[in-house]
C-alpha cells in the first residue's frame, strides 16, 4: 500500500472518529426540562358538580273530578294566583239537574214519611181507645157475673158482656198489628230518606267541584285546556286530563343527577352553590335535602343495561336558601356541592400525581429496585423477563405518588391522598412542606422514571 493511500485511510478514520465523538457529546443525557412547584399548606374544598333542573318544592297538578265542558277559564300561563282564587268552571247543567231531581225525590220521601207518621199517631190513639173500651167491657162483664151469681140478671146479658170483652180484645189486637205495620213503613221511609239525602249531598258535592279554585299560592306554569274543551276524569287504566299546573315558587329546589361514584360523599345538609343557565354571572346558596336511594331510570334503560353503556346516576335535591328573581320551573342549572373542607393541609398540584407499578413485600412495604442505566432504550426480552421476576411474597401494585427533585434527579415518592380540591390533592403522608415536586410538562411526568435526570425551568410551563 502506498504512503498516499495510508494517509487517506487515516484521514477517513479520524474524520469518522470525530463525527462519532461529536454525536456522543451532543447526545449526552443532560436531563429533562421540567416545571416544579414547592409543596405548601392550603385550604381545600372537595366539590361534586352535577347538573339538573330547577323545580318548585310544591307543585300541584289540577285535574277534573267531574267530566264536562269547560265554560269559564279565568287564568293563563304565567299568572300569579292566590289560594282560593277561582280558576275555571265545568258546565254545571247536568249536575244541577241531578241535584234538583234528587231534591224532589227527597221531598216526596219526606212527605210520605210525614203521612206515615201521621197514620201511626192515629193508630196509637186508636189503640188507647181500644184499651179503654176493653177495660170497660171487662168491668161490665165483672158486674154481670156478680149479678148472675145473685140471680139478678139474665143469661143473655151475661153472654153479651162476655162477647163485648172478646170484641174489645180483638179490636185492640187489630190496632196493634196496624201500628206495627205502620212502624215498619216509617222505618223504611226513614231509610229511604237517608239514602235520598246522601244522594242529594253527593250530587251537591259533585256540583261544587265544577268550580275549581287554587289550592295554593303560586304561578300557573302550565295550562293544558282551552275554554270549550271537555275535561276527562281519570280511571284505573286511563289517566285523567291535567287541566292546570300550579307551582309555589316561594321555595325552589334544584333536582340534579349525581354520578354513583360521588354519591357516597354526598350527605344531607351539605352546602351547595347553584348556577342557573338562564341567569348567568350569578350563584345562589343552597343545601342538600334529599338523596335518592334508587338510580334514575331513563328511557330505554333496559336495553342500555344489557349493553353495559348506561351511566348510573342518583337524584339529589338541593333547596335554595335565597330568593331567585324571575325563575321558572325547568330552568337548567348546575349545583356545586361542597362534600368536604380542609384548613391548612399539605397539598400537591393535581398534575403532579402519577401512578407507577411498584414492588411490595409480604408486609406491604415498598421494595426499592436496584438503580440501572436510565438512558432510554427499547426494552429487550431479557429486561422484560427480569422485571417480571419477583421473590416469594412480593407483588406488583399500582401506587400513587409524585416525583420530587433530589440532587438533580427525579425520585418517585409514594403518597397517601385525602380529598381532591379544584386544583390540589390533600396529602396525608409522604410529603412535607418545602418539597419540590415536578408538575409538568404532562408528557414528561407521564413517561418519567425514578432516577431520571431533570432540569428545572419554571419559566416555560406548559
Amino acid at each position: 500500500m502506498s504512503r498516499k493511500n495510508v494517509f487517506i485511510i487515516s484521514g477517513v478514520v479520524l474524520a469518522a472518529a470525530a463525527v462519532v465523538g461529536a454525536n456522543l457529546y451532543f447526545k449526552k443525557d443532560k436531563g429533562l426540562t421540567v416545571n416544579t412547584e414547592v409543596v405548601k399548606t392550603r385550604d381545600l374544598e372537595a366539590i361534586v358538580a352535577a347538573s339538573g333542573k330547577i323545580q318548585p318544592k310544591r307543585l300541584v297538578q289540577i285535574s277534573a273530578d267531574t267530566p264536562g265542558r269547560v265554560v269559564n277559564l279565568a287564568v293563563n300561563e304565567g299568572d300569579r294566583i292566590k289560594k282560593g282564587q277561582f280558576l275555571l268552571q265545568i258546565d254545571p247543567k247536568s249536575l244541577r239537574t241531578r241535584v234538583e231531581s234528587n231534591a224532589a225525590s227527597l221531598g216526596a220521601a219526606q212527605a210520605s214519611l210525614g203521612a206515615a207518621q201521621a197514620s201511626m199517631e192515629q193508630s196509637r190513639q186508636a189503640i188507647e181507645t181500644a184499651r179503654v173500651q176493653l177495660e170497660q167491657a171487662r168491668q161490665n162483664l165483672t158486674r154481670q157475673q156478680d149479678l148472675w151469681r145473685q140471680q139478678l140478671t139474665t143469661r143473655e146479658a151475661l153472654e153479651r158482656a162476655e162477647n163485648d170483652v172478646k170484641a174489645a180484645q180483638s179490636a185492640l189486637q187489630e190496632r196493634e198489628k196496624q201500628l206495627a205495620a205502620q212502624q215498619s213503613q216509617v222505618t223504611a221511609q226513614s231509610s229511604r230518606i237517608a239514602q235520598e239525602r246522601a244522594t242529594l249531598e253527593s250530587a251537591r258535592y259533585d256540583l261544587s267541584k265544577n268550580t275549581i279554585a287554587s289550592p295554593i299560592d303560586g304561578i300557573v306554569t302550565r295550562r293544558n285546556i282551552q275554554e270549550g274543551e271537555t275535561a276527562v276524569i281519570g280511571t284505573m287504566n286511563n289517566a285523567g286530563t291535567v287541566l292546570l299546573t300550579v307551582a309555589d315558587m316561594s321555595v325552589i329546589q334544584a333536582e340534579v343527577e349525581v354520578d354513583e361514584t360521588n354519591i357516597p360523599s354526598v350527605d344531607l345538609g351539605q352546602i351547595a352553590k347553584i348556577t342557573i343557565d338562564a341567569l348567568p354571572d350569578k350563584t345562589f346558596k343552597g343545601h342538600v335535602t334529599e338523596i335518592g336511594n334508587s338510580p334514575i331510570q331513563a328511557a330505554g334503560a333496559t336495553n342500555q343495561q344489557n349493553t353495559g353503556t348506561q351511566a348510573t346516576n342518583f337524584k339529589v335535591v338541593v333547596v335554595l336558601d335565597e330568593a331567585v328573581p324571575d325563575v321558572r320551573p325547568g330552568f337548567t342549572c348546575t349545583a356545586d356541592i361542597t362534600t368536604a373542607t380542609r384548613k391548612a393541609v399539605t397539598a400537591v398540584p393535581i398534575p403532579a400525581v402519577a401512578v407507577r407499578e411498584l414492588i411490595h413485600d409480604a408486609n406491604g412495604q415498598i421494595v426499592k429496585e436496584p438503580k440501572t442505566d436510565k438512558r432510554r432504550r427499547a426494552p429487550t426480552p431479557e429486561t422484560v423477563a427480569s422485571a417480571a421476576e419477583l421473590k416469594p411474597g412480593q407483588t406488583r401494585k399500582e401506587t400513587e405518588g409524585v416525583f420530587v427533585i433530589r440532587d438533580g434527579k427525579a425520585e418517585f415518592i409514594p403518597i397517601k391522598m385525602g380529598i381532591a380540591g379544584d386544583k390540589y390533592f390533600e396529602v396525608l403522608s409522604g410529603l412535607k412542606q418545602g418539597d419540590q415536586v415536578i408538575t409538568g410538562p404532562y408528557s414528561s411526568v407521564r413517561g418519567m422514571s425514578d432516577g431520571d435526570l431533570v432540569k428545572v425551568d419554571n419559566g416555560k410551563k406548559k
